[in-house]
């Protein structure tokens, strides 16, 4: 993984005694609320609806032992105890106070993190596929793109002042772990007929008040030239982008306004302007030289591990059960890519104790060549474990209580903090993901479901993705009560699609009742176990699932 160099340790150190100067002026009353603001914003902090909130970055999700043992520390030393890893692969302290902000960015920088550009209107922190480096299915590794465009897009002069925040998104393999048509830049990494490098280019995508997929604009841009045609979108946006209404303000709406095919002229022109500056282009040494940061591990070849596999699988039903869900082949067959869930039967999705991350850590150190991904899932990787040390992993994990075996199915559940923290939200997201947990908890039943991904957001800026959740919900108030929306058909994927909302909504008391019915719907629907719910949903379209829910419409005869 990537490692500071004298700039980057220079920088961070100076931001945060920046910083502590201003804390120190805020706190003493020199600084009003709001002229403190802006500036505890480009340090990450919000505040939110009972205490002050960290956002800690965590570029392309990557994390080493020595990191998550350091957000340990600081949930145990500075916090109540945990953190919540988020939707943008960073993870939040919601409990830390004001005063000891600087102190805690001050040992954050002793590991090489900080929390810049995790709020404001600036590009956020760039993410990636959590699979990175480790898929077999991957053209090129994503995250030295990524890095690249981090170390370019830090504290940007001419970027800094958005008309909106701006997200990026890096993706290397044919299959989207990333949800890259989401994003207001989404890349795709790919190989042209020479076998060169480049990437499919997509603008305009996102969530919120008004979702909408990502136009693409180059099929392929050659590796040398993604600065320069970064910087030629970021200027059109930053020229032309909404500054009079911040619900309109966001490059999608610019898209959508412009027309993709003008947008897109409109970029080539400006990237004729500036292609040939020197400062932007890539050279290939750079390349490599960031790209050597990310080189793999080497990894020894473990035959044993696929004889040790079956036989502790049929010694033990609940490890076989993880095994088959939370582990992906890798790239060297004799490893696989285990996914950690963060979203125990009953649990809050995404929540870790101090505990937990030591576990995590000592596990990724002693068995994944001291890496840990973060996934906009909300769940912790390690990439590159033998599967000869599966056992080990799991028995470490059980320890931890991080041993659930629901990666992909319907207890994985994405959600916000909602009203429970945020000050802008509408409704609870987490007792209504636990309800659902609950309900759904039985191995079983998770297994005769299949793949089924649901995502809660407690207001409409959709920090959960309902929207390309399979099933979403979105918590709206309505005189003063909580209600919720349900969306169907909604996917993050290659294959991208936005949720079409099934009614009207739902009291708290009755959605997990809904969610079943709708379950049951799709049980009955598909036409072969192998069927998923989103295929079925596709293929039969929504109208069955409104007649489950809200009763058949009237036939003619009948009226």
């Amino acid at each position: 993984m990537y490692r500071y160099d004298e700039f980057d340790h220079a920088f961070v150190a100076e931001r945060v005694a920046q910083f502590r100067g201003q804390v120190a002026r805020r706190l003493s009353g020199e600084l009003s609320q709001d002229a403190f603001k802006p500036l505890r914003l480009m340090n990450g902090v919000y505040l939110q609806l009972h205490a002050d909130m960290l956002r800690i970055a965590i570029p392309y999700g990557t994390l080493s032992s020595r990191q998550m043992h350091m957000l340990a520390h600081v949930a145990r030393t500075y916090d109540r105890g945990y953190g919540h890893f988020t939707t943008r692969q960073n993870l939040q302290f919601n409990w830390s106070k004001l005063s000891n902000m600087p102190n805690v960015l001050a040992e954050l920088a002793s590991v090489e993190m900080h929390a810049i550009q995790t709020s404001g209107d600036c590009i956020r922190n760039v993410t990636a596929d959590h699979f990175a480096g480790a898929a077999a299915d991957e053209v090129a590794d994503p995250r030295p793109y990524a890095e690249i465009l981090r170390q370019w897009s830090s504290v940007h002069p001419e970027f800094s002042f958005l008309p909106r925040k701006f997200k990026i998104a890096v993706t290397g393999a044919e299959r989207d772990r990333a949800a890259i048509q989401v994003h207001d830049i989404g890349l795709h990494l790919k190989k042209n007929k020479k076998g060169e490098i480049g990437f499919a280019v997509y603008i305009g995508g996102g969530q919120g008040r008004t979702p909408m997929i990502a136009k693409l604009i180059r099929d392929f841009l050659p590796e040398e030239d993604l600065l320069s045609y970064t910087t030629a979108i970021m200027r059109v946006y930053n020229l032309h982008g909404r500054r009079d209404n911040k619900y309109k303000a966001r490059i999608k709406i610019l898209v959508h306004e412009t027309g993709a095919e003008e947008l897109a002229r409109q970029v080539e022109a400006e990237f004729e302007k500036v292609k040939d500056t020197e400062l932007l282009k890539l050279p290939d040494a750079d390349v490599q030289a960031i790209a050597a940061y990310f080189a793999p591990p080497s990894l020894p070849e473990r035959p044993e591990g696929w004889e040790n596999l079956a036989r502790w699988k049929k010694a033990d039903p609940a490890f076989a059960r993880w095994v088959q869900q939370n582990v992906q082949p890798h790239r060297h067959p004799d490893y696989g890519m285990v996914t950690i869930s963060l979203k125990p039967i009953g649990g809050i999705p995404g929540d870790a104790t101090d505990a937990q991350m030591e576990a995590v850590a000592d596990i990724a150190e002693e068995y994944s060549f001291d890496e840990i991904r973060v996934s906009h899932e909300q769940n912790l990787i390690p990439p590159h474990v033998a599967l000869a040390h599966l056992e080990a992993v799991y028995r470490g994990l059980v320890a931890a209580n991080l041993e659930t075996a629901n990666a992909g199915l319907i207890t994985d559940i994405i959600a916000c903090p909602g009203l429970d923290y945020c000050a802008i939200a509408n409704a609870r997201s987490i007792p209504v993901a636990q309800e659902i947990s609950r309900r759904f908890g039985s191995a079983e039943r998770q297994a005769e479901i299949g793949e089924l991904k649901i995502k809660i957001s407690g207001c409409i800026n959709a920090c959960g993705h309902h929207h390309i959740g399979h099933i979403g919900l979105l918590g709206v108030e309505k005189k003063g009560a909580e209600l919720y929306q349900i969306t169907l058909g909604g996917s993050g994927d290659e294959d991208t699609s936005i949720g079409e909302i099934i009614g009207r909504g739902f009291e708290p008391d009755q959605v997990t009742d809904a969610i079943e019915t709708i379950v049951n719907t799709y049980l009955r629907l598909r036409l072969e176990p192998s069927e998923t719910f989103l295929a079925a949903y596709r293929r039969v379209g929504p109208q069955p699932f409104k007649d489950a829910l809200y009763g058949a419409a009237p036939t003619a005869e009948a009226t």
